[in-house]
């Protein structure tokens, strides 16, 4: 069986990308494609969204995949 990703994985990876100014893989519901680096994941009228630097700000909701670009770090070298 595949591995099912929840939204609350999604925002794992989002807000990581936020804190740590990595960019992440983004596919939306629907076939768009895009990488760029999430600034903030905010909740608005009950629902979630991201707010990207190059991108206009999406519902959580419409995306229907997003990885890290990059593996994490393995060491604790540059760690807030």
């Amino acid at each position: 069986m595949g591995h099912i990703v929840e939204r609350c994985d999604f925002i794992d990876v989002l807000e990581e990308s936020a804190r740590m100014h990595r960019s992440v893989s983004v596919t939306l519901k629907g076939g768009p494609h895009f990488v760029d680096r999430a600034r903030d994941v905010i909740t608005d009228e009950g629902e979630e969204w991201v707010v990207f630097q190059a991108h206009d700000r999406i519902r959580v909701a419409d995306i229907s995949d997003c990885h890290p670009t990059e593996p994490p770090e393995t060491s604790y070298r540059g760690k807030l």
